[in-house]
């Protein structure tokens, strides 16, 4: 397998960074994982927008257009024969001497990885509250950044890939998933907890939230508790590669999860749209 590096595909077994990497050394960095259907980046145009917005907050120079970002899946896409792959995107502040440094970073490193997806993803799996609770965003809002250890602690309390863990707030708030976004369902309305709960702003949620105001289905944010999320009638959880999936089960709590749940009718709807959209914003347009 191949990977692009910094405007070369390399061998991954290959491939090299400098140890004075400040993505390496201080954990500078944002990246974007999304999915290629059928040699599509399906909502690249959110994710670019999100990557932007993370380099702007570390203040990592970025020069390059979404052309240039096309041609460097396509190359790496033919490189490793993948027309639907899993894609991370991934900027690091680049090299410079030891210490902190508050200057702009004018040469970050830049990556691409690609691989292939799983053969059968799970469309439904067990929900648990983790005893590790959401750690609060280091700036103004969570970033889609190199800090992965609250996710890994997370982690660690699963014991199976069946399961996904769900976090909670300090003040005991629902949050997020490990590596998603929560949603649930209560009498017909949807219900998905706020950004100003410090959770990450997810293109899948954005693009869910859009999806279900198309439909005309109520959808709210906000500060939801434990028992608000015990108490509903489904649970679903959305993700990049993962889309959307049901949420069986939390503890001894059963959810709607079959044909007839709204997560289903909402994959149905994702599904025609993959291999054309480029933003939230296509939903609607003919």
């Amino acid at each position: 397998m191949h990977i692009f590096l910094n405007n070369k595909l390399v061998q991954k077994q290959e491939a090299m960074i400098s140890p004075y990497d400040h993505g390496f050394l201080y954990g500078l960095g944002v990246f974007e994982t999304l999915r290629l259907y059928d040699g599509h980046p399906f909502l690249l145009d959110d994710h670019l927008e999100r990557l932007e917005n993370g380099l702007k907050e570390l203040n990592i120079k970025w020069r390059y257009s979404k052309k240039d970002v096309l041609s460097w899946f396509k190359d790496l896409s033919h490189k490793n024969n993948l027309q639907n792959a899993y894609i991370r995107l991934n900027i690091s502040a680049g090299v410079d001497d030891l210490g902190l440094s508050t200057d702009m970073y004018e040469e970050p490193t830049i990556i691409v990885y690609m691989k292939e997806l799983p053969k059968n993803p799970l469309l439904v799996k067990e929900g648990v509250i983790l005893r590790t609770r959401r750690n609060t965003p280091e700036g103004n809002y969570r970033l889609k950044s190199h800090h992965y250890l609250n996710n890994v602690l997370a982690k660690r309390e699963l014991s199976s890939v069946k399961q996904e863990g769900i976090f909670l707030t300090e003040d005991g708030d629902i949050a997020e998933g490990i590596v998603s976004n929560l949603f649930f369902v209560k009498n017909g309305a949807v219900y998905t907890p706020s950004l100003k709960t410090g959770i990450l702003g997810g293109v899948t949620r954005q693009f869910v939230m859009a999806l279900l105001t198309s439909l005309s289905i109520p959808v709210h944010e906000g500060f939801f508790s434990l028992e608000d999320l015990l108490e509903s009638d489904e649970v679903f959880m959305t993700n990049s590669i993962q889309e959307i999936f049901s949420i069986s089960n939390i503890v001894d709590r059963k959810y709607q999860c079959g044909e007839s749940s709204l997560a289903s009718v909402l994959r149905n709807h994702y599904k025609h749209m993959t291999q054309t959209s480029w933003s939230y914003k296509d939903i609607g347009r003919k």
